[in-house]
């Protein structure tokens, strides 16, 4: 294989939402996912996620493309008020950092004063999500973290948790 600096192979990668909640979750899954391995269209929980979105605010638009590179769930232009839908709390931190991610992208293409919110529509809560500077900070280390695993040519370990069983990349990791 050809020698391409780190720098012309990620020319063109922009780091999703999705990555970041992939990078709290699990690496192996993160370099899948950024290997074009997306196997969330077979997995049934990711589908249950999916119509959970759909029709729990069926009156708001729903999953607003920005610049080709997030996708909100939903946006309330109005408060500034970016809301992501979740299914369970199961995986809080990868969701909270998600929205915050999403905050930091706005941030820098120009939109301030925006912050998020994580609906569950199942559990009846609703958690707010802002972005300190410590947390701006952080992104940047995490999407630098990101673009490392994205680059590696070896796919990371396996991670043993219970929440494994239910992924939808499972059969990378056990068979």
């Amino acid at each position: 294989m050809m020698n391409v600096p780190m720098s012309d192979r990620l020319s063109d990668f922009r780091v999703t939402g999705t990555m970041v909640n992939y990078y709290f979750v699990c690496q192996r899954k993160l370099w899948l996912f950024t290997h074009d391995v997306q196997m969330e269209h077979e997995s049934d929980l990711v589908k249950q996620g999916r119509l959970i979105d759909e029709t729990s605010y069926p009156e708001k638009r729903h999953n607003v493309q920005i610049q080709n590179t997030i996708s909100l769930d939903f946006l309330d232009i109005k408060d500034g008020v970016i809301h992501e839908v979740k299914k369970s709390d199961a995986m809080e931190e990868a969701h909270f950092w998600q929205v915050r991610y999403y905050i930091y992208f706005l941030k820098q293409i120009g939109i301030t004063g925006t912050r998020g919110e994580i609906d569950y529509p199942k559990l009846k809560q609703r958690k707010t999500v802002f972005l300190s500077e410590q947390d701006e900070k952080e992104l940047e280390q995490i999407i630098a973290n990101i673009r490392q695993v994205k680059c590696s040519e070896e796919m990371p370990g396996t991670i043993h948790k219970r929440f494994c069983r239910k992924c939808a990349y499972f059969e990378f990791c056990w068979t």
